[in-house]
């Protein structure tokens, strides 16, 4: 079995980052791995042409299809994503509005794989679990138009920084135990 951690920030050494890299290394016990930060690609926005609802192809030629291209590897998904004003990062997004081609929403559609799992990590400074309730909501809202069954998530409130993320190795450790 294959998975994919991808990482929605960013950023690629802070604490999203060291989230995680605490994720890939507890699910290699059971899974083939590929850890991905989302700024690794370069990304376009949408133009909203609405050519995908024609086609179920993009117009736009970029990293898009090589991002899906691990999605379609992987049997599962775990997002990772700091809050970015209450919800993911704007590279993040930016990736969600490019995989229209793939969404249940028109015909014709791509699609990935059937049997796919998805779970998220949503991470913010502050002390309320309601910005990764947020995340929570996003990531699953675009799992579903691709399919793919929410599985899990995780919120860890009051990390600012990669040292925030130690005393909270052990919680992400059982969560990936559970995948």
């Amino acid at each position: 079995m294959n998975a994919l951690v991808m990482n929605c920030s960013p950023v690629r050494d802070g604490a999203t980052a060291e989230i995680a890299d605490i994720a890939a290394k507890c699910l290699s016990e059971r899974y083939e791995v590929k850890n991905a930060c989302i700024d690794d690609f370069d990304i376009g926005f949408c133009k909203g042409c609405r050519t995908c609802h024609r086609t179920a192809k993009c117009v736009i030629s970029d990293d898009t299809e090589k991002i899906i291209g691990i999605y379609e590897w992987a049997d599962v998904i775990i997002s990772v994503s700091p809050s970015y004003w209450a919800d993911v990062p704007g590279q993040f997004k930016a990736f969600i509005d490019r995989c229209t081609p793939w969404c249940n929403t028109h015909e014709p559609h791509a699609s990935l794989r059937p049997g796919k799992r998805g779970c998220v990590i949503a991470l913010r400074t502050g002390s309320s679990m309601r910005e990764c309730a947020r995340i929570f909501e996003t990531v699953e809202h675009f799992y579903g138009h691709l399919e793919i069954k929410p599985c899990g998530t995780l919120g860890l409130c009051s990390v600012e920084h990669k040292e925030d993320v130690e005393s909270r190795k052990d919680e992400i450790i059982r969560f990936c135990r559970e995948i």
